[in-house]
């Protein structure tokens, strides 16, 4: 039990995409982080917050529009309340299956950091819709305040934020002692809240980061030998989505970099993952990683599904 070290990073289909949803889909999900615990895995998870991060901005940005005394939560806020309650539900859920299955391990959520660079490219041309949809005086006013918007036609207006490169984990000490410990970790939630660095002050910034950047970041850091990335599909295929969609079983970093070059991985999908497994193996050389899907855990597990991802 608990020796082979493995950060596992969940997607939407993990978590749902609202409070009762994600009651519901970490209990699930517990099930397959349980069936790693016992193949003997020692855990640490981090998630995504897509959905969930969006909720929380529209309700506080309404709240504020209709009770002029609450403040509008800015984006690092936002970011940290999601952490909570998706890190609280993962931990109940897991807790509850573990302890059904015998089994002990503690597994606690911590709220973390990661600064990135102020003068990071995505900040000059950010991408990432949040929020409620605007019509285009309140797009104007989002404007004045420095803020991006984008029309989405027939909807209205959106505010799109930056998504930069996470340079470092700030609590990365209390997740080693807690791994160490031997206990099951829940940390960088929907990429880690975004700060920037000013002198010895963090200052939340308005933006999120990939949650595959930093679980390829997170695997590095903490000398795990796998990660393992649970997704919507149960391989990484070529010509994904079409008539000769085929699986890849087995890669190379070099094969992988193969593929990219030859535009085989959609960008807002399957690219960051692959990129991910890039930056952990780079950083590992004799480590692995698995892609798969949720309910595809215990096939993998056998070797039955999945792609595995090798240095060479």
């Amino acid at each position: 039990m608990n020796n082979t070290k493995a950060v596992v990073s969940l997607g939407h289909d993990a978590l749902g995409v609202n409070t009762n949803e994600q009651m519901n889909a970490t209990k699930v999900t517990a099930k397959a982080l349980a069936d790693l615990v016992e193949a003997g895995f020692q855990l640490t998870i981090t998630h995504s917050n897509g959905p969930q991060v969006s909720m929380i901005h529209k309700a506080m940005t309404e709240l504020h529009r209709i009770y002029i005394d609450y403040t509008a939560a800015p984006m690092c806020v936002c970011s940290a309340m999601s952490q909570g309650y998706v890190g609280y539900d993962i931990q109940n859920s897991l807790k509850a299956e573990l302890t059904g299955r015998g089994i002990s391990t503690p597994v606690s959520t911590i709220l973390t950091q990661v600064t990135v660079d102020p003068y990071d490219e995505a900040f000059y041309a950010p991408t990432k819709a949040i929020g409620r949809f605007m019509a285009k005086e309140d797009a104007e006013t989002e404007i004045k305040k420095g803020n991006f918007v984008k029309e989405v036609p027939g909807k209205g207006f959106m505010r799109i934020i930056a998504a930069p490169k996470p340079i470092d984990i700030v609590e990365l000490d209390a997740i080693k002692a807690l791994v160490d410990a031997g206990q099951i970790v829940i940390a960088c939630g929907g990429g880690g809240i975004p700060v920037i660095q000013q002198g010895h002050v963090l200052k939340g910034a308005s933006a999120v980061i990939e949650k595959d950047a930093i679980a390829g970041k997170l695997a590095a850091e903490l000398n795990s030998d796998q990660l393992i990335i649970l997704t919507s599909v149960p391989y990484v295929y070529t010509n994904f989505e079409k008539d000769d969609q085929a699986p890849i079983l087995n890669m190379t970093v070099d094969e992988a970099n193969k593929y990219i070059e030859a535009g085989e991985f959609g960008e807002v999908n399957m690219l960051p993952k692959i990129e991910a497994a890039i930056e952990f193996l780079q950083a590992n050389n004799e480590g692995s990683v698995l892609i798969t899907s949720l309910d595809s855990v215990s096939d993998a597990l056998k070797g039955k599904a999945g792609t595995r991802i090798v240095f060479k």
